[in-house]
């Protein structure tokens, strides 16, 4: 990890403040990614996620720059997060108390800053602290680095899943067990 790197925890009221700031990385992250990846869709996601509860935000800045970012939030027993599953799991799999599952929904670094330990310093930093039983993220099946990382980090793909947002590609479920 890099010794000038600063990670910082926000809530969903203290992240307000940032989420321009947020909002930008994304774009540049996702800057060819195509139009499911548009700045409006993403604030409306950003904006509700943060209304979940337990939501929380763990930023990367170096020299006062965001540099990278990480949030989830716990689900909710009435959570939609499992909906458009593709291959049978069991029901106990889906089923949440509120207390089981913490979903990241993103984490995200940019180009320049890859591969010198910043995603894997967000992931700790947000998972290590987490009293849930179990975390889960989607990837892209395309996205053979994350992947890849991921596994690394003792994530396990189970399925697939194509949530219901208009043009939504289609993901890779990988869950974590946590200690």
């Amino acid at each position: 990890m890099r010794d000038d790197l600063r990670l910082e925890r926000y809530d969903a009221a203290q992240a307000e403040g940032i989420t321009d700031r947020l909002v930008a990385l994304y774009l540049e992250v996702y800057a060819d990614a195509g139009e499911f990846y548009s700045e409006d869709r993403y604030r409306r996601q950003l904006g509700a996620h943060r209304q979940r509860d337990g939501w929380t935000l763990v930023t990367a800045t170096t020299d006062g720059q965001l540099i990278g970012y990480i949030y989830g939030f716990p689900l909710a027993p009435d959570t939609g997060w499992w909906n458009g599953i593709q291959e049978p799991v069991s029901v106990d799999f889906t089923a949440e108390d509120g207390k089981r599952t913490f979903a990241i929904s993103e984490l995200m670094v940019g180009s320049e800053w890859r591969r010198q330990g910043v995603a894997r310093a967000l992931h700790d930093e947000l998972v290590g602290s987490r009293p849930e039983t179990r975390a889960t993220l989607l990837v892209r099946p395309d996205n053979t680095a994350a992947q890849a990382a991921y596994r690394s980090w003792g994530w396990q793909e189970i399925t697939h899943l194509t949530p219901s947002w208009d043009g939504s590609p289609t993901f890779a479920v990988m869950v974590k067990h946590l200690p």
